[in-house]
């Protein structure tokens, strides 16, 4: 869909948004609802159901963050309360502050007077915590140049080169790659940045067909290839499985009919109307494997090619279409030590990398760092009673709406 076409399902889609959210309250202690860019788009406001318009609906009391790391951090919390109309101010109980570098008592003046403005409190302020090393919210987070974990337990590093798509989607899938000390993970956007790579990945795509066509405009579909051809181990997943296949056959996303992939791959790619969602589970390289899948795009593997998980894989080339395979601690390590004999390098994956407990342990970070810098008494009552009545209104939005 366009920008322009979303807009008028929103209202129906609001009343599935608000019936899962009655679904997570029903199950869950506490929701936290993270709003997707500004909770002020004006020009966007009408049909919102990302941010003030969720809260709106269910009532929710909200903390608007501000990000200081990007300056304006003062004009930026009173102007988007500000600009709100009336319903939304009111549910504005605070601010938060992010990032900080340096002595807070530095901020402590403007705080004051940002409450006398508002009649509303800061309740904390959150330092720069580096290497913290959360999942990115989309693909604008999505770092470009790689850093190691730790030094790799043998004598070499690998290294892995993944295509930086336009429209890179499930970016999250690398993030197990990335937690192996020893390996380095790079998002590359060049052809001479695939030179040197160990592994190449194709990672998923919210458009196989655009994406495709952008790896042959920036010269990074014919270095895949060289790469495949020396004998360079190269992986897709979802959509970068299919740009893998000798042909794809689009008439849903992108409408373009059939198209020539990569042709690393004994397959072949079809788009269906209905989308593909699922939780698999199988097994890869002697070990157990679950993931979870969300597609159109179907990838038929010809009669006799090897498997790899629900893919296939041709000499150096694998292809699957489950999110999240590399999570699974088991065949990550399986898959580098593969990677590593067929490159010659004297790589040993670590033995007790355990990426779930590394994401809770990044998250818990995180959880102490709040506790530790914010009014958590404030927040409970939020969590507990919701907004407080009374807020002062501030113009022009107080006789907007």
């Amino acid at each position: 869909m366009t920008a322009l076409s979303y807009r008028p399902m929103k209202a129906a889609l609001l009343e599935q948004v608000l019936s899962s959210l009655a679904d997570l309250r029903a199950r869950f202690d506490v929701v936290v609802c993270e709003g997707a860019g500004s909770p002020t788009e004006i020009n966007l406001r009408a049909d919102d159901i990302a941010n003030m318009g969720l809260a709106t609906a269910a009532g929710l009391p909200v903390l608007i963050v501000g990000d200081i790391d990007r300056g304006g951090l003062f004009p930026a919390l009173y102007g988007t309360v500000a600009l709100m109309p009336p319903a939304d101010q009111r549910l504005v109980a605070g601010f938060l502050v992010n990032k900080f570098r340096g002595d807070v008592r530095l901020l402590e003046r403007g705080l004051v007077e940002l409450e006398r403005l508002t009649g509303r409190p800061t309740l904390g302020v959150l330092p720069w915590l580096a290497r913290l090393e959360l999942d990115v919210e989309d693909s604008l987070g999505v770092p470009t140049g790689g850093t190691l974990t730790g030094p790799p337990h043998g004598e070499d590093v690998l290294r892995v080169a993944v295509a930086r798509l336009p429209r890179l989607s499930n970016f999250t899938d690398l993030d197990a790659l990335a937690a192996e000390p020893g390996v380095l993970v790079r998002y590359v956007t060049r052809a001479e940045e695939v030179a040197d790579a160990d592994l190449v990945v194709l990672p998923g795509t919210r458009s196989t067909v655009a994406d495709l066509a952008w790896l042959r405009e920036t010269g990074l579909a014919d270095a895949v290839r060289r790469h495949a051809a020396a004998g360079g181990p190269v992986l897709g997943i979802c959509g970068g499985h299919q740009m893998l296949a000798r042909t794809i056959t689009d008439h849903v996303e992108s409408r373009a009919g059939t198209v020539d992939g990569l042709g690393l791959l004994p397959t072949d790619v079809r788009f269906a109307p209905e989308k593909t969602l699922g939780r698999p589970s199988g097994a890869a390289l002697g070990h157990p494997v679950r993931g979870y899948e969300i597609h159109h795009g179907i990838v038929a593997v010809d009669d006799g090619a090897e498997p790899f998980l629900d893919g296939a894989r041709a000499g150096s080339v694998a292809g699957t279409t489950w999110h999240g395979a590399l999570e699974n601690d088991g065949f990550r390590r399986a898959f580098l030590r593969d990677v590593a004999a067929t490159t010659g390098r004297r790589f040993v994956p670590a033995p007790d990398t355990d990426f779930a407990a590394v994401r809770e342990a990044r998250l818990d970070r995180l959880g102490d760092l709040v506790e530790e810098h914010t009014d958590a008494a404030a927040l409970w009552r939020l969590i507990e009673t919701g907004t407080p009545a009374g807020l002062p209104p501030l113009p022009p939005g107080s006789g907007a709406g």
